[in-house]
């Protein structure tokens, strides 16, 4: 309340506008960033990048047989390689999402910024249209 009294509401507004607000705004983008790292979990899936599909693994069995080696061997081999195909999409996409939200949040950083500017210009121009 003591600095409602100190100040007019002009500068209480640009204080508003151009420092309160912009933090808040790269508050929100920060946690905008982070969450779209975690719902992806991209984290976990590279340390799990070459881990088999869904944990997919065949037996080698008992005894040595090279034909059943050899078929557990490509067969494991086989999930191996689509678990990190998939892991390779999902990671792709997720920094798709997050470059799509690098991009809006500083359109909506720097929107919020011009703002003011914009509403003064366009207060003007559309002066000048009508006279």
């Amino acid at each position: 309340m003591e600095v409602a009294k100190r100040h007019n509401i002009i500068s209480q507004w640009l204080s508003w506008q151009f420092f309160d607000m912009p933090g808040e705004i790269l508050k929100a983008w920060k946690n905008f960033l982070k969450f779209n790292l975690n719902y992806f979990s991209v984290g976990l899936l590279l340390k799990t990048f070459f881990s088999p599909w869904r944990r997919i693994q065949v037996s080698r069995g008992k005894g040595f047989d090279i034909g059943r080696y050899l078929s557990a061997f490509t067969s494991n081999l086989i999930f191996r390689i689509l678990g990190a195909m998939v892991r390779s999409f999902l990671i792709f996409f997720a920094l798709l999402v997050e470059l799509l939200i690098v991009i809006l949040g500083a359109i909506a950083f720097f929107g919020w910024l011009a703002h003011p500017f914009l509403l003064i210009v366009g207060f003007f121009f559309g002066i000048y249209v009508i006279f």
